[in-house]
């Protein structure tokens, strides 16, 4: 996998975070606290949505704070793709 394939994907995952924020009217941050505790979505159709967008918080996106892993620190990594 190429550096631009991976900041495809890593541009595709943020744009589908900030799709569902948009269609809940919600941040992932605070969607993604209430998910971990158990919240229930008001609309049982919206389970398939919330279970996507609750895997790609908890999994992160580089460009994008993390609730759901803690950060190993990205700066190291960045520096390296700069040499």
């Amino acid at each position: 996998m190429t550096l631009r394939e991976i900041l495809s994907d890593i541009h595709a995952l943020e744009e589908d975070l900030l799709d569902f924020e948009r269609k809940y009217g919600v941040r992932s941050e605070t969607f993604y606290a209430a998910y971990v505790i158990g919240e229930e979505p008001e609309d049982d159709t919206w389970m398939l949505d919330f279970g996507e967008w609750a895997s790609i918080t908890a999994h992160g996106s580089p460009g994008r704070p993390n609730t759901g892993m803690k950060s190993s620190g990205s700066k190291g990594k960045d520096r390296a793709l700069q040499d």
